[in-house]
């Protein structure tokens, strides 16, 4: 089944399928392979060579390191070792230098160790990651949702995620060359070691191994096997010459990883019922609020419409008055000015005629 289909199919089918009753734990214990094959890595005999990289990067066909303007030195460059590194989607094997507290320079090989009973495929509610009964926990694309789970289940911080490519995003991990292995040969990385510091065959048989070294040379190893019960155990082994923690070995219980979550997945199918309700409901919401917003704006913008024109309507109204009290101001002053004019006028013409009037006549002459 595709993903599209699944999404299309999961919101339609399994609300009912999560609000069922339920008789058991949702997240059900894969069975371990006590006889299926894996590999030792001896930390003793690792020189740091970077040849399983090499090898890795061959038989997986993997992207080169600048798909993403992702720098990258050639595997003959050791100077690479002077930093700490994880494994991605273009990387599904790293090597990595360590100082012990007794000063000595040791190496470890870091990709996926292949649980017995792996979180990453108890986490994932579609399959998309399977153990095989040949020892590989290998990954179906097509069914993968992109919820990485997986990435958050693993107690080795495995499973990359391809946060570069948008149009189909997946995740990435060490498979153990299980199509090699289908074919009867080892994995790539263990034909190309040229220190024997990887060994390839049954589970039971890799343990056999280890415990014969480590009698054997009991000043040379730590007496413990890493893989042989963390979380259940793991079809990637480890010898070392120093405690495995300082080599970056997470500590962890003999618990496997789905028993200790299989509480926590249970809610998984009720979240996948529900999330299309949820984020339909979510959607609406948002609809409702950009709807509602858009009213708001509107009505605002009406409002301040009507607010300026009303402004402007009073503004002209008072320019108007103002305007005609003037005029009528304008028009008094003249009316004054001419009255003013006119008087003067009247009282230049009067004044001569009243000064002759009042004059007495000449002695003799008879006053009219």
């Amino acid at each position: 089944m595709r993903r599209r289909k699944f999404l299309s199919l999961i919101s339609a089918g399994s609300l009912g399928t999560a609000l069922a009753p339920r008789t058991g734990t949702a997240a059900a214990t894969i069975s371990g392979h006590p006889e299926t094959l894996g590999v030792l890595h001896d930390s003793a005999l690792c020189i740091g060579c970077r040849k399983c990289e090499a090898a890795c990067r061959e038989v997986n066909n993997l992207p080169t390191p600048d798909k993403y303007k992702t720098p990258e030195k050639p595997f003959t460059d050791l100077s690479v070792l002077e930093r700490k590194r994880r494994t991605d989607f273009q990387r599904f094997t790293v090597v990595n230098k360590y100082r012990s507290k007794d000063g000595r320079t040791v190496f470890r090989k870091f990709q996926c160790n292949h649980c017995q009973e792996p979180a990453c495929a108890s986490a994932c509610f579609v399959r998309a990651l399977v153990k095989t009964p040949q020892g590989p926990v290998i990954y179906k694309p097509d069914l993968c949702v992109g919820c990485r789970y997986c990435m958050i289940a693993c107690p080795y911080y495995v499973p990359a995620y391809d946060y570069g490519n948008a149009g189909n995003p997946l995740v990435y991990k060490c498979t153990m060359c299980a199509p090699r292995l289908a074919r009867g040969q080892a994995p790539g990385c263990v034909e190309n070691c040229p220190t024997d510091a990887l060994a390839f065959g049954r589970r039971l048989d890799l343990l056999e191994l280890a415990r014969a070294r480590i009698a054997a040379h009991p000043g040379r190893y730590t007496p413990r096997i890493y893989g042989e019960q963390e979380m259940g155990g793991t079809n990637w082994l480890y010898l070392s010459p120093v405690p495995h923690e300082e080599l970056g070995q997470p500590r962890l219980g003999k618990i496997p990883a789905p028993e200790l979550t299989s509480g926590a997945l249970g809610a998984v199918a009720i979240v996948a019922g529900l999330w299309p309700a949820f984020l339909g409901g979510l959607y609406c919401i948002s609809r409702r609020r950009d709807k509602t917003a858009e009213q708001d704006a509107a009505l605002a913008a009406a409002t301040a419409r009507e607010t300026a024109e009303a402004e402007a309507q009073e503004t002209l109204r008072q320019a108007l008055a103002k305007a005609e009290k003037e005029k009528e101001a304008a028009i008094a002053r003249e009316v004054k000015k001419a009255r003013e004019e006119a008087a003067r006028e009247f009282e230049e013409k009067a004044a001569p005629q009243a000064k002759e009037e009042s004059t007495p006549p000449p002695a003799g002459e008879p006053s009219s």
